[in-house]
């Protein structure tokens, strides 16, 4: 594996009346997560890139962490820092967090 945590956020965007990701919330996650990542020294062996939909709009803004495939819904900017310290580095899954 390349990385050893690679991180996903939606940034998938939908017409109304869907709740979605969206392009500016899901690219404003990515842009936290990768400033944080590489403010932490965790680059290049993680990893956070946007990516097309998850299939859980009802629950976004949605980020997916591998390799353990978990999956966070409506995730806020206050909610980066915790999943980096938490998941990424400790290992520990945000579990208020986590889409069942």
């Amino acid at each position: 594996m390349k990385y050893k945590k690679h991180v996903f956020v939606c940034t998938n965007q939908k017409d109304a009346p869907k709740k979605c990701c969206g392009d500016e919330r899901g690219n404003a996650l990515v842009d936290a997560f990768k400033n944080s990542m590489k403010e932490k020294g965790l680059l290049p062996a993680m990893r956070a890139q946007k990516t097309g939909c998850l299939d859980v709009c009802a629950f976004g803004p949605a980020v997916m962490v591998y390799p353990e495939g978990i999956m966070y819904g409506n995730v806020q900017l206050s909610d980066v820092e915790e999943i980096i310290e938490s998941h990424l580095i400790n290992d520990q899954p945000v579990e208020r967090l986590v889409i069942a």
